[in-house]
């Protein structure tokens, strides 16, 4: 019965026109969608399993890296000061490469120009624990991203790639996100995708990850094939959906099912 309910709503998605975009009025974080106790576990500090990469990542960040000898705080003193609003400000337009990078990306990018370091691997601990650091500085400000002229290239190519049906299913992101959002799939809440929580604790992974990450898993579950993590789509796509999301809160590290 419950895969009968699942093909019934599939092909009501399949088969619906794509909507409008939600209108910003109606636009609510994935925090909305979620029970009582999951949301008392975001809430609380000493409960939310993301604020122990959170420790980590402040850790990292006084650590000295690479053949320079420097750790993140040597050139960007107290996060606390000088990385509140980053987050909200990425994905955006690096002038070197000609292109947008995530906030993940940037991190790898000082690592590389100014430590001297390798760069550390997607989804690791050590990236999601600074990344986490760096965005909870930004906790509860609005999203900026998308400001800079410089993206309005990459913002068209993300919302194609958001609006574009693809994989075995046949689906788009809009199809679940934008057209049947506070429907039901599999007994679950379908969100509007918004990605205000990144990195996030997902009880699902019983880890931290990303938003490439879930956009890959996403992309999976249509049977499609994946981008590669730090692809220029993925990048695109999250660039779309921080622009899609703007004037909404911070709250990495977020907690979702």
């Amino acid at each position: 019965m419950r895969i009968v309910g699942c093909l019934a709503i599939l092909t009501v998605i399949n088969g619906a026109a794509l909507a409008a975009e939600i209108p910003q009025a109606e636009r609510r974080s994935g925090t909305s969608f979620m029970g009582p106790d999951t949301r008392a576990m975001q809430d609380e500090d000493t409960a939310n399993p993301g604020m122990l990469w959170v420790l980590d990542g402040e850790a990292l960040w006084k650590r000295d890296a690479g053949s320079a000898g420097k750790a993140c705080a040597d050139c960007h003193n107290d996060a606390h000061v000088s990385m509140k609003g980053v987050a909200a400000r990425y994905p955006a337009f690096e002038k070197a490469l000609g292109k947008p990078i995530d906030l993940e990306q940037r991190i790898n990018l000082c690592r590389s120009n100014h430590q001297q370091a390798p760069p550390l691997t997607h989804e690791s601990r050590e990236l999601l624990a600074l990344t986490a650091y760096v965005a909870e500085q930004s906790r509860g400000m609005p999203i900026e991203t998308g400001d800079d002229p410089q993206l309005a290239p990459f913002v068209a190519k993300g919302r194609e790639l958001f609006m574009q049906r693809q994989g075995q299913l046949n689906l788009g992101c809009a199809n679940c996100h934008d057209d049947n959002w506070d429907k039901k799939l599999a007994g679950s809440p379908i969100t509007q995708g918004q990605p205000t929580g990144y990195p996030l604790y997902r009880l699902e992974w019983q880890s931290l990850g990303s938003l490439q990450r879930r956009l890959r898993a996403c992309i999976t579950g249509i049977r499609a094939q994946p981008y590669d993590y730090g692809s220029t789509e993925l990048v695109e796509l999250e660039l779309y959906l921080m622009t899609r999301a703007r004037g909404m809160k911070i709250e990495t590290p977020a907690v979702r099912p």
